[in-house]
């Protein structure tokens, strides 16, 4: 296996380093080589756009969750203690307590500045290589600032690289979050047009041209349904949205292999953050499980069957209220979380008492006594794409009822009569595809947008019933603003 090193750089404030293979992507210190050295051949771009990546699963350890599911109505408290996670899903974040920051994003989008600058001038052995290369660069950009737009609306718009002190682009102030999604869209139209064909790229952990589909349909549903595009952005990304049924793309019959270790880059999968052993660190599932000790002896026996061997720390955990909406013939819920009750001590073998609850879409796997959580964080599936296809058809007065049949009849198997989808009046079928989405995407980083793009964050959030508007975004951090006087804080923090 080729091993690429990666320049140490001054990226914003702050330096950043690494190594990288194409699954082998560990952090490791290398010298700072300057731009007049280091971007010379094909093997100097390859090894940035490894490193980009990299670089990108620091936010999918945890930031990707913390920032698109924990101010949902998911999460909860768990038995230890929370350390300061109840400022999510009781939404009393501040610029004090605000959260990640945006950081470690500019960090990417700087990597993929660079690749941009420098890479068109680079001989490759193919162009075709070479596209590929600039794609994903462009993709990434596209997929960091979508999340900058989602989560803090205005920002600073950088499309050139911070080399060495460069005040004009290490110091902006923010600019409207319409300035954002346009370079998003723009970023994303570039990609498309140079990724040669409709195949994965390295399997199904880097950008290719069905996972940008992807994304450019979850972009044009937020811009037409939040930010005024209407009925011609979401014709776009229905049109973008069916183009990746094209791919080779399927639904797999059991819901949880989607997810599995042993199971990576299955058919399903349209983009994923590569995790191997050895490679990387856990991710966010180790804080919404149950350390072994903890699982009580008088326990549910069905429920200790399917949490099986205890990790990590239950910090927090899903909530009463997710929990009651399931029931017990969805294929899903036993994949997605566990309710452990212990026995009732006054009616032996009923378990009634609750005791604690966790997440188990990305258990990872037992090695030696100890859980690893090492799942693929899928940033878009193929069920995820036929739901959005469903909230698009219904916003332009279209039927979404096929794309909903699928997905409740894998959800349900034999158990599907009664089950059924049958269309009704818009709102009636958006709280439907709302929901359906909660039951197929919860833990998944999906939730807190979804609430935001149909409108339901304020309805059905309890801590944000009667709360105010600017609660729709997060805090700046004091942090940020203290390293860059000319950002200023959201309205109402």
């Amino acid at each position: 296996m080729k091993t690429f090193r990666i320049i140490a750089m001054i990226i914003l404030p702050f330096m950043l380093v690494a190594t990288s293979c194409e699954k082998d992507l560990n952090l490791i210190p290398e010298s700072v080589i300057g731009a007049n050295s280091y971007w010379k051949n094909q093997g100097d771009v390859d090894s940035y756009v490894n490193g980009m990546y990299v670089r990108f699963r620091s936010d999918a350890n945890d930031n990707l969750f913390s920032w698109g599911e924990a101010r949902s109505e998911v999460l909860s408290y768990g038995l230890q203690a929370s350390e300061g996670r109840e400022r999510y899903f009781e939404n009393t974040l501040d610029p004090d307590a605000a959260g990640p920051d945006w950081k470690n994003l500019y960090t990417v989008i700087h990597d993929a500045n660079l690749i941009l600058k420098y890479g068109p001038d680079i001989d490759f052995d193919s162009d075709a290589k070479k596209n590929i290369a600039l794609a994903q660069a462009h993709a990434m950009r596209a997929y960091c600032y979508f999340i900058i737009a989602k989560v803090w609306g205005d920002a600073p718009v950088n499309t050139e690289p911070t080399e060495g002190f460069d005040p004009v682009n290490s110091f902006k102030a923010r600019d409207n979050v319409s300035e954002v999604m346009s370079l998003v869209k723009s970023d994303i139209d570039a990609a498309l047009g140079l990724f040669p064909d409709n195949t994965f790229s390295n399997g199904r952990s880097q950008w290719s041209k069905p996972a940008v589909n992807a994304l450019k349909g979850d972009v044009y549903l937020w811009t037409g349904k939040l930010m005024g595009g209407g009925t011609s952005d979401i014709t776009t990304a229905l049109t973008s949205l069916e183009s990746v049924r094209t791919a080779d793309v399927d639904l797999l019959s059991t819901y949880d292999d989607i997810f599995r270790y042993d199971n990576k880059e299955n058919k399903e999968v349209i983009m994923a953050i590569h995790y191997e052993d050895l490679e990387s660190g856990n991710n966010f599932n180790d804080g919404i499980y149950i350390r072994g000790d903890q699982i009580p002896t008088n326990g549910d026996p069905a429920a200790k069957a399917l949490l099986g061997e205890g990790g990590g720390l239950n910090r927090w955990a899903p909530a009463a209220g997710f929990r009651s909406q399931w029931t017990s013939d969805d294929s899903r819920k036993n994949a997605t979380f566990v309710l452990m009750n212990t026995e009732n001590p006054n009616n032996p073998g009923v378990y009634d008492q609750f005791y604690a609850s966790a997440a188990l879409k990305f258990r990872g796997f037992v090695d030696a006594g100890t859980r690893k959580y090492m799942d693929d964080i899928i940033l878009y599936r193929y069920a995820d794409v036929l739901l959005m296809i469903a909230e698009a058809k219904n916003a332009l007065g279209q039927d979404p009822s096929a794309e909903m049949i699928l997905i409740r009849q894998r959800a349900y198997g034999e158990n599907y009569p009664g089950h059924e989808f049958v269309s009704g009046t818009l709102d009636a079928n958006d709280d439907a595809i709302l929901q359906e989405r909660l039951f197929e995407l919860s833990f998944e980083g999906k939730r807190w947008y979804d609430l935001l793009r149909f409108e339901k964050a304020f309805e059905l959030v309890p801590s944000l019933i009667g709360e105010p508007e600017h609660k729709r975004l997060f805090p700046i951090s004091q942090e940020t603003i203290s390293l860059n006087g000319l950002i200023e804080q959201n309205p109402g923090y």
